[in-house]
C-alpha cells in the first residue's frame, strides 16, 4: 500500500537516515507509526473475532487485498525479461512459504511462552514481521499466519489492552513480557532490513521482485491450507467470493 500511495521511497529514506537526519526522519515516520499502532489496537478485537467465526471469508478478504496490489509488483518487472535465475528465485520463495505450512506452519494456536526460548522466538518473529512489512507487496500478516503466530500475537495485543483498561497488573506484566521482545524484533528488523531492501531493489530489481512475487503468490495458498475443512460450505464460499472482490477492488483502486 505504501508503494501504491507513492510514499514507500520516502519512508525507506527516513528509516535509513533515522540517525543522520533524526528530526526530518521522525517528522516523516511519526504519522505513519501513530496510524499503524492505532489500527493494530483497534482492529485486534474484531480481526480475532472474524477469524474465529468466519475464517474462510476473512482469509479471502486478505487475499483480495494482496491480489489487488499485484499490478504494483508487476510494474516493478515491466521492461525486464525474465531469465532462469528469476524463475528459480520465484520458485524457491514460493516453495519456502508452502513448506513452512506443510512442516508445522499454519494458523494454529501457538503458545507464546515467557522464557529464554520463547523470547528468542518472539524476537525472530518481530524481525520477520518487519522484513515482510518493508518488502513491497508482501503482507506481514500473511507471513505470520503461515508461521502460525498471527492469532497468538493479535490475541496478546487484545489481552494487553483489556488488562490496561481493567488495571490488571498481572495481565500487563505478562503482556509486556510478550510484546516488548516482539516490538524490539520489529524495530531491529526494520533498521537492518530497510537498507538491504533498498540496495536490492536498486541493484537487482528483476530478482528482488521475482522473490517478492513468489512470496505473494504462495502466502494465500499457505493460509488456505491452514483452514479447517469444516469451515468450508456453499454459503461460506459465496460470501468469501464477495469479501475477495471487496478486498481486490479496494487495493486495486488505491493502487491507482
Amino acid at each position: 500500500m505504501m508503494v501504491s500511495m507513492g510514499v514507500y521511497d520516502k519512508i525507506i529514506w527516513a528509516i535509513n537516515h533515522i540517525f543522520k537526519e533524526f528530526k526530518a526522519s521522525v517528522k516523516t515516520l511519526l504519522p505513519y507509526a501513530i496510524g499503524m499502532l492505532a489500527s493494530i489496537a483497534g482492529l485486534s478485537f474484531c480481526i480475532t473475532y472474524f477469524f474465529s467465526h468466519f475464517p474462510l471469508q476473512t482469509a479471502f478478504l486478505f487475499i483480495g487485498l494482496i491480489f489487488g496490489g499485484l499490478p504494483v509488483i508487476f510494474g516493478g518487472l515491466k521492461g525486464k525479461k525474465a531469465d532462469v535465475g528469476a524463475v528459480l528465485i520465484f520458485a524457491v520463495f514460493f516453495a519456502f512459504v508452502i513448506l513452512l505450512q506443510v512442516f508445522g506452519g499454519g494458523e494454529v494456536e501457538r503458545e507464546l511462552q515467557v522464557n529464554v526460548g520463547g523470547i528468542g522466538i518472539l524476537l525472530i518473529m518481530g524481525v520477520i514481521t518487519s522484513a515482510t512489512m518493508i518488502i513491497p507487496g508482501v503482507s506481514g500478516s500473511m507471513v505470520l499466519m503461515a508461521l502460525g503466530y498471527y492469532t497468538p500475537v493479535i490475541t496478546e495485543i487484545r489481552s494487553f489492552i483489556e488488562s490496561l483498561t481493567a488495571f490488571d497488573m498481572d495481565g500487563l506484566l505478562h503482556g509486556f513480557a510478550i510484546l516488548v521482545p516482539f516490538g524490539i524484533g520489529v524495530l531491529a528488523g526494520i533498521l537492518l532490513v530497510a537498507r538491504a531492501i533498498e540496495y536490492l531493489l536498486k541493484r537487482y530489481p528483476l530478482y528482488t521482485y521475482s522473490g517478492i512475487l513468489g512470496l505473494v503468490m504462495a502466502s494465500p495458498v499457505a493460509v488456505l491450507m491452514g483452514i479447517a475443512i469444516s469451515a468450508v460450505s456453499i454459503p461460506a464460499i459465496l460470501v468469501s467470493a464477495l469479501t475477495f472482490a471487496l478486498g481486490f477492488v479496494a487495493a486495486f483502486f488505491l493502487s491507482k
